[in-house]
């Protein structure tokens, strides 16, 4: 990675405000990688506010996603948006050859940077994920972003194991979904690793105690009102920020805390297709979501 073409600092290493981008398909039955489309919305996203863009990641539907497929998507987006913003590429597998194997392809894509997430279903001991999360950190230039869902891949990255990684020179950040705000503090006060709030609700109050921003999947939509909140805090005027957050919060809930993955609420506004197992969302939820998105105020 180079900084010069980051909008980020040795604080803030994939800049402030990332997108957990959608991966839009072709309509078609056989639901084909639109590639035109996500240049498009990697652009549009961009130039709404976002600073990053991750992509192959929960929210970008990557089980369903081929390896060559997650390769194109890098290469598209880093096309189109490289120099502006931070293209992050999900490599996360439950196999660390797997996962090293995806890891020196993003790169040779154009990703500039790795997200990583602690292999799943096996639910490794903590020496093991330490050991996995070295190794991939070590495959490439790139620099990473650990990625910590117990609730997804059955094993916490936990403290210890984070205050040892910290101290690889490639590991520089974390997208934080533990919901553990003592622990995620804990490590922060201690390593200079950039904590990313990967849950929704916990944007403000993680950056408020030193966070370095948010991988959001609600700036699939609205990157403005995401970003509305950060930048009131940074300037000093928190009473506006708590009260953008608040205004933001049904949105949230809706996308994110409503029984329904994050992709499909964001590929219902998007209206764009969706790769089964995941299903569309109902009619009423639909409306739902429009009707929360329509009542944010415009940035």
């Amino acid at each position: 990675m180079t900084t010069t073409s980051i909008p980020g600092t040795a604080a803030r290493p994939f800049g402030r405000v990332l997108c957990a981008m959608v991966t839009p398909f072709t309509s078609s039955a056989s639901r084909e990688l639109d590639l035109p489309a996500a240049r498009e919305l990697a652009a549009r996203l961009v130039d709404g506010g976002c600073d990053g863009l991750v992509l192959n990641g929960t929210t970008g539907e990557s089980p369903t996603t081929t390896d060559e497929e997650k390769t194109a998507l890098v290469r598209a987006v880093a096309e189109e948006v490289g120099g502006r913003a931070a293209v992050v590429a999900g490599v996360g597998s439950a196999s660390t050859a797997h996962t090293v194997a995806l890891a020196r392809e993003a790169e040779r894509a154009g990703a500039d940077g790795l997200l990583v997430v602690a292999p799943y279903y096996s639910r490794p001991p903590q020496d093991a994920v330490e050991t996995h999360l070295r190794t991939v950190a070590d495959a490439t230039e790139l620099p990473v972003m650990l990625y910590d869902i117990p609730a997804r891949t059955g094993t916490r990255i936990e403290t210890g194991t984070m205050l040892r990684l910290a101290e690889h020179e490639r590991i520089v950040a974390v997208k934080d979904c533990a919901y553990d705000l003592f622990g995620s503090t804990k490590v922060m006060g201690r390593t200079s690793l950039a904590y990313y709030s990967g849950c929704e609700e916990l944007n403000l109050p993680l950056y408020a105690l030193g966070g370095a921003g948010c991988v959001s999947t609600v700036a699939n939509v609205a990157p403005g009102a995401v970003r509305g909140v950060l930048d009131a805090f940074d300037a000093g005027a928190c009473e506006e920020a708590a009260r953008l957050n608040q205004l933001l919060l049904p949105l949230v809930e809706l996308m994110m805390a409503a029984g329904l993955p994050g992709a499909v609420t964001a590929k219902s506004l998007l209206d764009v297709p969706l790769r089964a197992p995941l299903q569309p969302a109902s009619a009423a939820v639909r409306s739902g979501l429009r009707a929360a998105l329509d009542a944010l105020p415009t940035p």
